[in-house]
């Protein structure tokens, strides 16, 4: 069989029409944007144009709100730093959840242990969602900013977002989201989700890695993460990568126009999967909510299975997904956010995600259904879970 690449919620390939687009800027149209010559001022023009055509998607009331980055991880750090060290004078409390993108719980970690930030990690139900009333009851008089997710991307399990930020405006604190997998898959009109910054990151979109933005709203202050320039507003010192701004705002069109019409085409395709898996595969449970989940995701847990062996003999199949798991020595770590959802280990560390896009077919499914119940069939027979977990340690 042909190779099937069923992980597009890691990375996607850059689109044609978006390399296109960033062609000029790589060899031609290629000053400094700051400069103040005619080159400089052409590299600049496709630059808030670009800015210009991700203000109208966001519904953003004006283009100083949107700051280029170069990933989703680094738009994270600067919101939830930049934030926290802004309004340190208000207080020192924020709120997230247990099963965020390690981008967030990182971060978190670093400003309780060095920003003097206390942090609450709310728990989640046992289909990854949070309960908004679980957000304000743990609102404190020192909580300056909250972080949830749009949508999680292991389980693929979206958040009520609409209601967190309700609440977030009543009490008159910051409400950041982190939407690096919703864009083109869910609203990410910032009027509709009530949010006062939002991430997104150009790979998941079919634009070029290493570019991001944040949505910053007017009258939010950030202390900057880089320094030694006044480019982004003063808050990302250096030149702008021009050519990813220029992809990533055709990435970010092109999927926003589609969008109607392919999350309709996935979400059967991702339904038709799930139910083969279920019914064709004994021992096997889907993780996240049934119904409530982008578009593309598919995340199951295999009883008696060791992800990382099955994924590594559907790799060399030509069958590329992700698991829920991983390996160090003689032990396996399991993710946090299947240990957030109460799966149980025997389940857990026979996790995988699948995750598609926009090649994907139903024959290419019913390909991959073939061949993952015959793997699945051949370690629970062989034993190959207990000895690809023994013979990590020698």
């Amino acid at each position: 069989m042909r190779s099937v690449y069923l992980d597009y919620a890691a990375a996607t390939p850059v689109r044609k029409e978006v390399a296109v687009a960033m062609k000029p800027f790589i060899s031609d149209i290629f000053a400094n944007p700051s400069s103040v010559h005619a080159a400089g001022k052409r590299a600049h023009e496709a630059m808030e144009k670009a800015r210009a055509i991700v203000q109208k998607i966001l519904h953003v009331e004006k283009n100083s709100e949107i700051i280029f980055t170069g990933s989703g991880t680094e738009s994270i750090n600067l919101a939830l730093k930049g934030v926290m060290r802004a309004y340190q004078n208000k207080g020192n409390h924020l709120i997230t959840t247990k099963i965020e993108h390690k981008a967030v719980l990182e971060t978190c970690a670093y400003l309780e242990k060095y920003g003097g930030c206390h942090v609450t990690y709310l728990d989640v139900d046992r289909f990854g969602r949070v309960n908004p009333r679980d957000v304000e009851r743990a609102i404190t008089s020192k909580t300056v900013l909250v972080s949830v997710m749009y949508a999680n991307n292991e389980i693929g399990t979206v958040q009520p977002i609409m209601e967190i930020g309700k609440i977030t405006k009543k009490h008159h604190i910051l409400f950041h989201t982190d939407a690096c997998q919703a864009a083109g898959a869910l609203d990410i009109n910032v009027k509709h989700l009530g949010v006062d910054l939002l991430t997104l990151n150009g790979s998941k979109m079919y634009g070029p890695k290493g570019t991001g933005i944040l949505y910053v709203r007017e009258g939010v202050h950030l202390v900057p993460l880089v320094h030694g320039g006044r480019q982004e507003l003063g808050l990302r010192g250096g030149t702008e990568n021009v050519p990813g701004i220029v992809g990533f705002a055709k990435a970010l069109d092109l999927v926003e126009r589609e969008r109607g019409r392919e999350v309709n085409r996935l979400c059967t395709l991702r339904d038709y999967f799930i139910k083969r898996i279920i019914s064709g595969i004994s021992g096997s449970t889907l993780n996240g909510d049934p119904t409530n989940r982008l578009p593309n995701n598919i995340n199951v847990s295999f009883s008696g299975i060791d992800a990382e062996v099955l994924v590594k003999m559907l790799s060399a199949q030509g069958i590329y997904v992700s698991a829920g798991s991983a390996c160090t020595a003689n032990s396996v770590i399991v993710s946090h956010v299947l240990t957030a959802l109460g799966v149980p280990n025997t389940f857990a560390m026979g996790t995988l995600r699948f995750t598609l896009g926009r090649s994907t077919t139903r024959s290419d499914l019913d390909a991959v259904l073939r061949t993952l119940k015959s793997n699945i069939k051949i370690i629970r027979k062989t034993g190959t879970y207990l000895v690809g977990r023994s013979s990590r340690g020698k």
